[in-house]
């Protein structure tokens, strides 16, 4: 009795502790579970940030910019959450390494292109921008390898904590069976043969025979033990089953990660090398995969190749369900699958694998398929996005490519009529007196002055043609005070008609440049202001220093630029809805005008504007000393 109450006891204890160092190992691989997806989702998130300045680099349309506002704060907060958990000294430096290159990257490369607003042609920056990102991916490797190697170290000292456990149960129990023996001795020396033979037994396991079983023998006291003693040798056995099945989904799943992410010019290629690694790894009969990847372009895998093809029916019912779950496959024993999501271009695919000899499925084998599931899905999802966003950037080259060649046609066309009809309009004007009727000097004045304003709008074509070579002076102090002064005194008498009150404030101020094409964006700066404010307003003019950079400011009470018209408004025929409502005319390229010349002379141009209280523009061109400007 007091046998049987000890070794119940040593059965007992032993389960709790089998079961407590699963749980220890399911939390510590759960968490390295979690810094690994962690770690994947910084580079995903830096990865987006980066594709979204390359795109404004490209397109300098600031919309490819929204993934890299999110990409930037999602992989600081995975860096964070992943330097709070990680336990381990060697990681968290690492941690702080790849947070170090994420910002040495966000603040040599990215901030600044995203804070200027326009795009970065400086071949060098690029470069350098390109070498610190592989810095970025170069530390987050150097995470996941620490991570990894972390693995392996808790699964190996897992291990062995899992083998002396086993030991010193393994000789508890024999010291229990020894005690068995003596009191066997004394009082029933029929009991010493199945003692013996227990004996050999928890050795057989102690050496790792998994498969050991003690034979039923002796009275019925000493059949329990046996009993018993076979049932820890069971859970033993499947103890250490699944946890060497965890470690295989775990390493599974990450050669699947591996294979993904190796670039292959035949994506079917790689869905067979996939089939294969899955059936391999998981005792399949068959495994079975459909993918599409755009639009157009799906493909079938199945492994072996001898494999029977899917009934369309069943492809259909499995692609129903729910994406990135493994469920049962009704009528198909053996049958487990992974819906595999899609979208508008693309249907949704799936991942079926057959195993008839061994139908039940344990649920680390659905959970390592699902996972493996998810990440082909993952990996549909990135491949799916850049190639429409190639797609997209070649469109729009293309259409950027059509649209000069319209300017350049157009403009090429215009000119030669447009100077015929000038030339002969003039000379009808210069008739004598009494040749021509009021009508019809009214109506040359009306010719003439709209194919003046046609060969102005063909003027400011032929400056935003980026096709046309033409060159500005070379460049020379200008004395920006005298400028400012010339065109205010110019434009005085225009404004003073419209009964549109004007303001002149100057300071000195040189800079090197072109003058005409600097007094040209003045000017229709000014003529802006002008013509956009109703009689009784103001305009005001100022030039000021500040610092490197002379300050010329245009501010009028005029009707004011919605806010929603402001990220375009220095775009080519870009004009803004009240001005369109209002039937003000104009093509809408004085301020891309104006932004061009003000780009090639390093100034930038910047406005605000209120609807209903007008607009200020402001110029920054870099300053000379008056010391320069005078040699």
């Amino acid at each position: 009795m007091v046998l049987c109450v000890l070794f119940l006891a040593l059965v007992s204890l032993q389960l709790v502790v089998g079961d407590r160092l699963q749980a220890g190992h399911a939390e510590r691989v759960a968490k390295i579970e979690w810094m690994l997806d962690s770690n994947r989702s910084v580079l995903q998130d830096m990865t987006d940030a980066e594709t979204g300045v390359r795109g404004f680099q490209l397109t300098a349309d600031r919309d490819y910019l929204q993934p890299y506002e999110s990409g930037r704060r999602g992989a600081f907060v995975e860096l964070d959450r992943l330097a709070a958990r990680a336990g381990d000294a060697g990681i968290i430096d690492l941690v702080r390494a790849e947070r170090a290159a994420a910002e040495q990257w966000l603040y040599a490369y990215g901030i600044p292109i995203v804070n200027a607003g326009i795009v970065d042609t400086d071949a060098d920056r690029a470069a350098r921008g390109r070498v610190l990102f592989d810095d970025v991916r170069t530390a987050n490797a150097a995470v996941t390898a620490a991570v990894n190697a972390e693995h392996e170290r808790m699964v190996a000292a897992d291990r062995s904590t899992t083998n002396r456990v086993q030991l010193l149960f393994a000789g508890l129990a024999v010291l229990v069976l020894i005690t068995g023996l003596g009191l066997a001795f004394l009082h029933q020396r029929h009991l010493l043969q199945p003692v013996e033979h227990i004996r050999h037994t928890l050795r057989r396991l102690a050496e790792g025979e998994r498969g050991a079983r003690a034979e039923e023998t002796g009275p019925a006291e000493m059949r329990a033990v046996i009993g018993t003693l076979n049932d820890l040798a069971g859970e033993i056995e499947r103890l250490l089953t699944a946890e060497q099945a965890r470690v295989s989904t775990g390493e599974l799943r990450q050669r699947v990660a591996a294979e993904l992410r190796t670039k292959r010019a035949d994506p079917a290629e790689t869905g067979r090398r996939l089939a294969r690694m899955i059936g391999a790894a998981l005792g399949a009969e068959a495994v079975y995969g459909r993918c599409t990847v755009f639009r157009g372009a799906t493909f079938a895998v199945s492994w072996p190749e001898s494999a029977p093809e899917l009934d369309r029916e069943l492809v259909r019912r499995i692609r129903a369900g729910r994406p990135g779950q493994a469920c049962d496959v009704p009528g198909l024993p053996g049958g487990l699958a992974v819906p595999l999501s899609g979208d508008d271009d693309c249907p949704p695919g799936l991942v079926l694998v057959l195993r008839p000899d061994r139908p039940e499925w344990t649920e680390d084998e659905r959970s390592a398929l699902a996972g493996i599931g998810r990440e082909i899905d993952h990996s549909l999802h990135q491949q799916r996005f850049q190639l429409r966003q190639s797609r997209l950037i070649s469109e729009l080259r293309v259409l950027d490519e059509q649209k000069d060649v319209f300017v350049s046609t157009v403009t090429h066309e215009l000119r030669t009529p447009l100077t015929s009809i000038l030339g002969y309009t003039e000379m009808l004007s210069d008739a004598e007196p009494g040749e021509l009727t009021p009508i019809q000097e009214r109506s040359l004045a009306a010719i003439l002055r709209n194919a003046h304003r046609l060969q102005a709008t063909v003027a400011d074509l032929l400056l935003l043609d980026r096709d046309n070579e033409w060159i500005g002076a070379e460049p020379a102090p200008v004395d920006l005070a005298a400028m400012v002064t010339a065109v205010h005194d110019e434009v005085a008498a225009a404004a003073g008609a419209k009964n549109v009150e004007s303001v002149l404030e100057v300071d000195e101020a040189w800079v090197r440049g072109d003058g005409v094409q600097l007094e040209r964006a003045l000017r229709k700066l000014v003529d802006n202001a002008i013509k956009f404010t109703p009689s009784g307003g103001r305009f005001e003019l100022r030039l000021t220093v500040d610092g490197p950079n002379a300050v010329v400011t245009v501010t009028d009470t005029g009707m004011g630029i919605p806010a929603d018209d402001l990220s375009g408004l220095f775009t080519p025929f870009h004009r803004a809805a009240n001005a369109m409502d209002q039937a003000v005319q104009g093509p809408g390229l004085g301020l891309a005008i104006v932004r061009n010349i003000v780009s090639e002379h390093g100034g930038t141009v910047s406005v605000r504007s209120e609807v209903g209280h007008g607009s200020t523009f402001t110029v920054l061109l870099p300053a000379l000393v008056t010391a320069e400007a005078n040699s």
